[in-house]
């Protein structure tokens, strides 16, 4: 249910913050389409520069949204946002102008980096490490999410996070796995989420019992429902990561049938040209 998410009392908008155990230092929110200044079809709080919303109304919604991150904090930060493609290259940040922004994960344990993703009907996935100070952000559309032979983009994120993690004394992989907490955002319900048959294979072919139970047949021949979220958490779990929280494929986390919170491309885009996009950020103020 959608009590699982929490609005942060000082945020003078309706954003959400994770409702998991809270960390020293870290922080991290959850946009909704509310507090910005776009007009429609990107009202309000539109974050992305890339659906054909007026440039100037963009940067304004930016810098609210940088200036919420401060005053969460109570810190100066600087969200990262990338240019997402629907892959599983994972940035570590502050980057590095020869980097790029062509990512869809990004992981750090700088303080005042913002590890930020944007999302429309996508499934935002927040990872923190509870004792390292270690954050992470993922986009996980469902070509992500499926990778290539069960590597998508959640398991290159744990390989980087990990890897970082050992840096700073981690210990195993069952350690880290132990340490660690993960959000699943709002992203499309199965309720809405109507697939073909070569979605379905994308996540059989590497996990056919378990990943099966993700999709429903449809109401249309050759067409099935799939739960972006269970079919995330199966990929969790098989990595170890046990504290999951947020998402539970209810109807109240579902970016399509909730238009007066949630930005939906499916459900926008063909009939209004665009939408907006919302975003999911983490950081550490190193407090």
């Amino acid at each position: 249910m959608l009590h699982a998410m929490k609005n942060d009392a000082p945020l003078p908008f309706a954003w959400l913050q994770p409702d998991w155990p809270a960390i020293a230092g870290v922080h991290a929110i959850f946009t909704t389409r509310a507090g910005g200044v776009s007009a429609s079809p990107w009202d309000s709080m539109n974050l992305g520069d890339h659906v054909g919303d007026v440039p100037r109304d963009v940067a304004d919604n930016r810098e609210l949204f940088t200036q919420a991150l401060t005053q969460i904090g109570g810190h100066s930060v600087q969200p990262q946002f990338l240019q997402q493609v629907h892959g599983v290259q994972v940035a570590r940040l502050p980057l590095a102008a020869a980097d790029g922004l062509a990512f869809d994960a990004c992981i750090t344990a700088e303080p005042g980096h913002a590890c930020t993703i944007m999302v429309a009907d996508c499934l935002p996935v927040l990872i923190a490490h509870r004792c390292l100070g270690i954050v992470g952000a993922a986009h996980a559309g469902w070509r992500g999410l499926a990778g290539s032979a069960g590597i998508g983009v959640l398991e290159q994120l744990w390989h980087a996070y990990c890897s970082l993690a050992r840096q700073q004394g981690g210990g195993s992989a069952a350690d880290i796995a132990a340490q660690t907490q993960v959000w699943l955002g709002p992203c499309i319900g199965p309720q809405a989420f109507e697939v073909g048959a070569e979605v379905v294979a994308a996540f059989t072919a590497a996990a056919p019992p378990q990943a099966q139970r993700c999709f429903t047949p449809g109401k249309a021949a050759h067409k099935w429902q799939a739960d972006l979220p269970a079919l995330a958490r199966q990929r969790w779990q098989a990595l170890g990561v046990q504290h999951l929280y947020g998402n539970d494929s209810s109807a109240p986390w579902c970016t399509v049938g909730n238009p007066l919170r949630f930005f939906s491309h499916r459900r926008d885009a063909g009939v209004l040209g665009s939408t907006g996009r919302m975003a999911a950020a983490i950081w550490r103020t190193g407090v």
